[in-house]
């Protein structure tokens, strides 16, 4: 059974990785994926030459937006909302159907403008999907990107940080959780793509840091805020923003729970 397990972990650890987006959010996955083993190719909008750079730092091999999509079995999109319609128009339509598309974008109207379909309630990721013609898992969008880079833990430990994904694909959902596990989270499945929006900012489940407990609840309280999800995200921007100097990681964190009197009452107690 041992040789089984290895031999599973090894098939998962061959996949190819392509990242469109070396933000934040993007350079922290594409750096903790390469360092647990796997091959990923990078993109973005710098001349290759500093993309170039910046894949060395990430442990990964800088491509131009059509090549980075070549012979990959995932690939992970890290890019402003704003930004989804300007990808190449044919580039996902000539990726094999079994090309698990992830989709970790969060719409913020302070960066991409007033979007009328988001503004009016369409969910990000329906949204996402429909501008590139595929099938999308949401995922990763609601940790903090420090929290990605440095908090991962040990599968077992009760203080591991938990991850919502949603989508409307269960084997896709499995491999990616797998992904998430090796970067040392653990997943909640929230359901089909048309449940995503439980995670989206203004959630209690949005960059929050729960485990998969609290996340658990989290996600059932998504109904209580769901009418005033939009008004907490741009109150906890406006707050952020607000600040003489750029917040922390735990500052941030503060300011995010403090919109949810349950996330803040667990844990001052913890």
């Amino acid at each position: 059974m041992r040789w089984l397990i290895l031999l599973l972990i090894k098939k998962q650890k061959n996949m190819k990785i392509a990242i469109i987006g070396t933000g934040a959010l993007g350079g922290a996955i594409a750096k903790k994926l390469s360092a647990v083993g796997y091959k990923v190719k990078v993109t973005d909008t710098s001349p290759m030459s500093v993309m170039q750079e910046t894949a060395i730092k990430l442990g990964a091999e800088a491509a131009t937006i059509q090549e980075v999509v070549k012979d990959v079995d995932v690939v992970i999109i890290s890019i402003p909302t704003i930004a989804i319609p300007n990808l190449p128009k044919d580039l996902f339509k000539k990726l094999p159907k079994e090309v698990i598309v992830i989709d970790t974008t969060n719409y913020y109207p302070y960066r991409d403008g007033l979007m009328d379909e988001l503004v009016n309630g369409k969910l990000e990721s329906v949204w996402v999907s429909e501008q590139l013609g595929r099938p999308v898992i949401k995922a990763f969008n609601n940790l903090l990107s420090y929290t990605l880079e440095h908090k991962g833990l040990s599968k077992g430990n009760e203080n591991r940080v938990a991850m919502a994904i949603s989508g409307d694909d269960e084997k896709a959902k499995e491999i990616v959780s797998k992904l998430i596990d090796d970067l040392g989270f653990d997943t909640l499945n929230t359901g089909s793509l048309l449940e995503s929006w439980r995670h989206q900012p203004g959630t209690p489940a949005y960059c929050t840091e729960l485990n998969s407990i609290e996340l658990t609840q989290a996600l059932k309280d998504a109904d209580l805020f769901k009418s005033k999800a939009a008004y907490l995200r741009d109150l906890t921007t406006d707050k952020l923003m607000s600040r003489d100097t750029p917040p922390s990681h735990e500052e941030m964190l503060a300011v995010i729970r403090g919109l949810f009197p349950r996330i803040s009452f667990i844990m001052n107690n913890k």
